[in-house]
């Protein structure tokens, strides 16, 4: 084992072991209790079962035959989440055929960033993790279920599922993927006409045109944002299975791998001898597994949020600092658009995450000695599906077909993850560098402060931002305004950039999966609306970015502290597309380094 992961792993043991061990006997009292149904009045029973078939009513009322609670967030507006709908028919079908029964117990709402980007209902965007979180367990706490299935797929969706499922730690859960659509117009060309459009030497109507060509059928988005990275976490933590992300919808591997999601599930109830319960499955290894998926495949800087809020969740302690430490010691194996110009089709292709994890098992970066839904072991996930002559598993490819988008761990792109913490006078950020050249590792330039993205682009459109430049946007952290993705600016930026000025991001808000070639300081904490020393920045102070060295400072840094933090009215961000519902949130919501959550609040 590589000796950075085996410290920062008894790092985190030691840091969580009270709050884990108290997790755990919860989870053990609740499995003593058993599903509820067993025990139930026969009205509730009848409640549970009226809607079912004859046949599934008579499996019902035993105490022999698993019953399957599917958590869905279908809806048919989002691509990644459309295919969902032909899923509960698949599983039903499925566990039928193993004399089991599933039931839909609920769903959750699934909101898209890329329609709600740079709109209000973005505000809601991180907000929705927790409300899903709390959806999934009202779904759940029926207790009728002796094992979950959750369909999810994008930003929010499946960190909220597995917090909401955590809480029913006792129960087998499995993450049910539907899997990326097949690619459409390059990431690269996509980027392009960005630019274009900013730079206003193409139009609207070129500019929805080539959006369209890029999203155009049902499936997760192909770039490898936070959708995408939670389905690499997914498998890395061994709740996914194998090989199974990147499989597009539609297809008859895809169902088949639904199938055996039912299967797999069915075996380790605590009806038979392979009991195998969530809380066993995530663990402090499997958290650390998860980050150095992240790491070694340059996956979201969201996770930087959700991976603290969801191991919370199982009473697992982690902080920027541990990323930091193993983002050092994690090489770079993958390079998928933004980190690249290839998609996650091509990566699937290339190798995918069977040949990522065994590479990184090889190394020694990875924790072996995991539980995961298919047993002891993460090597059982080093495989491909397949449906030659019918379902089935080969190992997975020991070579890479494409070393310019998936490479061996003795030939990384870098020798680091590439995901940084910068700390000092203003606070503590994370810095994403795995797709930012060298020369902008490193920024000291004046300040431009906006309260909004729309101010930015004013300014930049009224050509007024033809220098080199930090610009600041404070006030857009949990507590201001639900800490909004801020993707507006990336092509503006990347426009200054390309004009030769010297252009960072500083704000104590989002970028996400979507962080590309501009230097950016991000989720800055304390926020301004929490007294963080962001708000107090002005116009022309001189601010030093250096993610080689770790600093965020800013020049004359006593002046600027002892300045009071402006009287910024930021109540238009607060009612308006549902907002004026989550003050309670805004109000009780933690920092970004304990997950932006209001399950953390300190």
């Amino acid at each position: 084992m590589n000796p950075v992961i085996k410290r920062v792993t008894e790092r985190i043991i030691e840091r969580s072991a009270a709050t884990r061990t108290e997790y755990l006997a919860r989870m053990t009292a609740a499995h003593n209790d058993g599903p509820a149904r067993h025990t139930m009045s026969c009205s509730n029973i009848a409640h549970a079962i009226a809607s079912s078939s004859e046949i599934e009513k008579d499996t019902l009322k035993g105490h022999a035959a698993a019953n399957i609670g599917i958590v869905t967030a279908y809806n048919d507006m989002l691509s990644a989440h459309q295919p969902f709908e032909r899923f509960p028919d698949l599983i039903r079908t499925a566990a039928t055929s193993q004399g089991a029964t599933a039931q839909v117990a609920g769903g959750v709402p699934a909101m898209c960033d890329g329609v709600t980007q740079g709109q209000d209902g973005m505000d809601l965007s991180l907000f929705s993790r927790d409300v899903i979180a709390m959806s999934t367990a009202v779904a759940l706490s029926h207790n009728m279920f002796d094992a979950a299935l959750c369909l999810g797929v994008c930003d929010k969706i499946v960190p909220g599922l597995l917090i909401g499922a955590l809480a029913f730690g006792h129960l087998p859960v499995a993450f049910v993927p539907a899997g990326p659509m097949v690619s459409g117009l390059s990431n690269k060309e996509k980027a392009v006409v960005r630019e274009e459009y900013a730079a206003g030497r193409v139009g609207r109507s070129e500019l929805l045109a080539s959006e369209s060509a890029a999203y155009h059928a049902p499936g997760t988005c192909t770039f490898y944002g936070t959708a995408n990275s939670n389905q690499m976490l997914m498998e890395f933590m061994g709740l996914q299975l194998p090989g199974g992300s990147f499989v597009n919808p539609g297809t008859e591997l895809r169902d088949q791998l639904t199938a055996e999601a039912v299967r797999a599930i069915l075996r380790i109830t605590d009806l038979g001898d392979e009991y195998t319960p969530l809380a066993h499955v995530v663990s402090e290894k499997t958290v650390v597994n998860g980050i150095v998926g992240l790491l070694a495949t340059g996956g979201s800087t969201n996770h930087t949020l959700h991976l603290v809020a969801m191991a919370r969740a199982a009473g697992v302690i982690i902080d920027w600092d541990d990323f930091a430490e193993l983002s050092a010691a994690v090489p770079l194996l993958a390079r998928v658009y933004p980190n690249g110009q290839a998609d996650v089709n091509h990566f699937h292709a290339a190798g995918g995450l069977g040949y990522t994890i065994a590479q990184l098992l090889d190394g020694g970066l990875l924790h072996q000695d995991v539980k995961t839904i298919l047993g002891d072991g993460l090597d059982r996930f080093c495989v491909e599906p397949h449906v030659n002559g019918g379902f089935g598993w080969k190992p997975a490819q020991t070579e890479s077909l494409d070393t310019d988008i998936l490479r061996p761990v003795t030939d990384p792109f870098d020798s680091e993850g590439g995901l940084r913490v910068v700390d000092g006078d203003i606070g503590r950020a994370v810095v994403k560098v795995s797709a930012v050249s060298k020369e902008h590792y490193t920024i000291t330039a004046p300040a431009r402060v906006f309260g909004t993205q729309a101010e930015f682009t004013k300014a930049f459109n009224d050509g007024e931002l033809e220098q080199d430049l930090v610009a600041v946007l404070p006030w857009q952290g949990p507590c201001a305004n639900g800490m909004p993705e801020l993707h507006k600016l990336t092509p503006y930026l990347g426009v200054l950039q390309n004009r030769g000025f010297k252009v960072a991001l500083l704000t104590d808000g989002r970028m996400s999966g979507a962080s590309g070639k501009v230097l950016a300081a991000i989720q800055v904490t304390p926020e301004a609306a929490d007294g963080g020393a962001i708000g107090k920045i002005r116009d022309g102070d001189m601010i030093t970015i250096c993610s080689t060295s770790g600093a965020l400072s800013v020049a004359d840094a006593d002046a600027v502290l002892q300045r009071e933090l402006p009287a910024m009215d930021i109540s238009g961000n607060h009612a308006g597309m549902g907002r004026e519902l989550f003050a309670t949130f805004r109000k009780n919501v933690s920092g970004a380094e304990t997950g932006g959550s209001i399950f953390a609040r300190d």
